[in-house]
């Protein structure tokens, strides 16, 4: 039930962007990005442990979203559908007792999801087009 409900709150996420206009910016998905991969952190110090591999993870993901939104808008995409594959694997890799039980199925289906939408709009173009790039 989790997945699912990540899911449609991805779906929900990418329309409200869509028509609110919100995701003209090429910064909007890059920010989803980085706040996602912020939350195992906040967890870590519910929990009181595990902040140094959370630290070290959520700076990956967030180097990805720089990156994705400096170049190419498809490390984002790489880096939404990573943290959700990282999602299923987290409690074997990192021992972090303030996660909730439901959370790493939600924030997959989350994840996968948004990745998949950001897909859709990067392969499609036509949304693309309209984003600026970023100045050097």
């Amino acid at each position: 039930m989790e997945l699912l409900i990540g899911i449609v709150i991805a779906l929900a996420v990418t329309v409200f962007a869509r028509l609110s206009g919100f995701d003209r910016d090429r910064a909007f998905y890059p920010s989803v990005t980085i706040v996602v991969a912020h939350y195992y952190l906040l967890f870590a110090v519910m929990g009181g442990q595990g902040f140094v591999p959370e630290i070290l993870i959520m700076a990956l993901f967030v180097g990805v979203a720089v990156a994705g939104f400096r170049t190419s808008l498809w490390l984002v995409v790489a880096a939404l559908a990573g943290h959700g594959l990282f999602d299923f694997v987290h409690a074997r890799l990192i021992a972090n007792p303030g996660v909730p039980v439901w959370w790493p199925p939600f924030c997959a289906g989350f994840d996968v999801m948004a990745a998949a939408c950001l897909a859709w709009l990067v392969r499609d173009g036509s949304a693309i087009n309209r984003w600026r790039q970023p100045a050097s």
